[in-house]
């Protein structure tokens, strides 16, 4: 069983880069759910992780300290440019550690297909002293996916399925580094049920629903997405496989007084 554990970068009080009306916070975070899904469906012998699955603040300690303790394979921090350019570069830690043969092995494989799939600008596979890379016991690399700040890339960041684009070019650049498995075909055609718990333009109506979820037992996260031009915030309050597991959600949840619905993706 390979062990990646997704590191969706900033959240919370921390909203990492912000420009042209995004937050690095929820553009990380989408990306980060898009990973894990595609990831768990399309592959065998995967299991996935993630240091947030909401908008909430976590201390880079925190982090590294969950990946450690869970013995991950791979420690994947995914981050938004800003700054002045364009496209992609990646980092590993810029010291010497016991693996580090491994890892520029795998982040080059990572680095390479994701410039392939999507196109990219190449700017390049460097190397820093940043926490989540010099921290971790496994393999860490650390992306960053477009300019937040590139009228252009914000643009296109605005769009869902350009978002899981960014996503899927990760799963299959970590599926050539560890060489994974597909899944069967039955499998892959096999949906995947979020309870919707509200959609909302403000975040912080969205933060209000999380904390009444709370208080009645219910884990939640925020996921951030956009339509026709506009940003919304829904809270999901559940991902399943089985249909009948999120009717059962919903029909929880509306005794405790939450209306909520169900989409497939």
């Amino acid at each position: 069983m390979v062990k990646i554990y997704i590191d969706p970068g900033h959240g919370g009080n921390d909203p990492g880069a912000v420009s042209n009306g995004l937050s690095e916070k929820n553009l990380t975070l989408q990306i980060g759910h898009f990973l894990s899904d595609y990831l768990n469906k399309n592959y065998q012998d995967v299991s996935v992780q993630m240091s947030r699955t909401k908008d909430e603040t976590v201390s880079l300690r925190e982090r590294t300290n969950k990946a450690n303790n869970w013995g991950a394979d791979l420690y994947l921090s995914i981050h938004v440019n800003a700054g002045g350019g364009s496209g992609f570069e990646s980092y590993i830690f810029n010291g010497q550690f016991a693996n580090q043969s491994r890892t520029k092995q795998l982040r080059s494989q990572i680095h390479d297909t994701i410039v392939s799939e999507m196109n990219w600008n190449d700017r390049g596979k460097k190397e820093a002293n940043f926490h989540v890379l010099r921290e971790t016991r496994m393999s860490a690399v650390l992306t960053e996916s477009g300019f937040i700040d590139h009228r252009q890339e914000a643009r296109l960041m605005r769009n869902n399925d350009w978002l899981k684009k960014v996503a899927v070019s990760h799963a299959k650049g970590i599926a050539r580094a560890f060489n994974l498995k597909e899944t069967s075909q039955s499998l892959l055609d096999d949906p995947l049920y979020r309870v919707v718990v509200g959609s909302f333009l403000k975040e912080k109506n969205a933060r209000e629903k999380v904390d009444l979820l709370k208080k009645k037992g219910y884990e939640s996260y925020i996921f951030p997405f956009a339509q026709q031009n506009k940003r919304y915030y829904r809270v999901i309050a559940g991902a399943f496989r089985q249909r009948e597991n999120a009717n059962r959600r919903v029909n929880d949840l509306k005794k405790d007084g939450f209306e909520s619905f169900i989409v497939e993706v």
